[in-house]
């Protein structure tokens, strides 16, 4: 094969990450070639059986510093940045990861003519609460600034083997008898499937999609943070009280938690303020047409893939009987 007829050539920051991981599979199994840019190359070698020999190549880059973007972007045909974290944690700000860093990469990939895909979030807004959801709106504007005919996702909650929301609270139930309700457990989410978005991430990257637009990926199903809970609950076939917890008391416990070095918090003052405001899919957004189903993606229920990776917090793993809880 000559240089000439090589499948295009697809750089993908934090594609080791939660949804990073689900992108490269979804690349790889539609022939592209995959770079991807981490921190560590040394501890994403588990990517490369997803795709044929050779085709995924594991660089070293961090978002902060801009050579090492440019170096990751270099020959690249088109980019996805997965990159995002939901606390800040010495050098890695929201400002620095997600800011800057979205910036770096999209004019890396202007330098090199390459198309953009970005992964943001619902709720993103320069002008907001949360210094998390002021980060991703200025990312956002940066970008179509920068490239105009990027294509922005903004998922709600995304929910999957490795996700950071259903398993954290099924194993805070393996040892607690309560599980608390921030601000009485009303917030809306629009739980999305990793698979689906890591779906509407390739077919972005295969321009089935009008570009320089931001899209909003929900699942199927509205359902407030204590619906969640009770559908983990039920899953893993366990009983235990779901207690309302007001915003303030929680901001300040997440202040307390946060003070703790190299320990992720359960929660931050910053999600706490994320939490006042629901997050599911706008109106403006299923008017216009700019939702998971203009991929022609159906999305995927909660219920239909929690049991797939929710069994290990029953009371007897694989062994727990329908009949029993704990």
């Amino acid at each position: 094969m000559t240089l000439s007829n090589l499948p295009p050539l697809v750089t993908v920051f934090g594609g080791s990450g939660f949804v990073g991981r689900h992108v490269v599979r979804a690349l790889a199994k539609r022939g592209f070639r995959i770079r991807v840019a981490v921190r560590r190359p040394d501890l994403a070698g588990f990517l490369q059986p997803l795709g044929n020999v050779g085709q995924i190549s594991l660089v070293q880059a961090n978002l902060r510093y801009r050579n090492s973007v440019d170096a990751a972007v270099h020959g690249a045909d088109h980019v996805v940045n997965c990159v995002g974290i939901l606390f800040e944690s010495g050098r890695n700000t929201f400002d620095a990861v997600q800011d800057f860093g979205a910036r770096a990469v999209a004019e890396a990939a202007r330098g090199v003519g390459a198309t953009l895909t970005h992964i943001s979030a619902i709720g993103a807004d320069a002008n907001g609460e949360s210094l998390y959801a002021k980060s991703k709106g200025r990312a956002e504007k940066a970008i179509l600034e920068t490239v105009p005919e990027a294509v922005i996702l903004r998922p709600s909650i995304i929910f999957g083997p490795e996700d950071g929301f259903f398993n954290k609270f099924a194993e805070m139930a393996r040892f607690s008898p309560v599980l608390p309700l921030v601000g009485g457990g009303k917030t809306a989410f629009q739980p999305v499937y990793v698979a689906d978005v890591a779906e509407a991430v390739a077919r972005a990257v295969e321009g089935k999609v009008a570009k320089g637009r931001i899209y909003e990926l929900g699942g199927p199903e509205v359902l407030t943070f204590k619906n969640c809970l009770e559908i983990m609950l039920k899953t893993i076939g366990r009983t235990r009280t779901l207690l309302p917890l007001p915003f303030g008391l929680a901001s300040l416990m997440g202040s307390v938690a946060s003070l703790v070095p190299f320990v992720a918090p359960p929660i931050t003052p910053d999600q706490v303020i994320l939490l006042k405001r629901d997050n599911v899919v706008s109106e403006s957004a299923q008017a216009e047409g700019r939702t998971l189903q203009t991929f022609g993606i159906e999305p995927t229920s909660v219920e239909a893939i929690l049991p797939s990776y929710m069994v290990r917090y029953r009371p007897q793993g694989q062994y727990t009987g329908s009949g029993g809880a704990a």
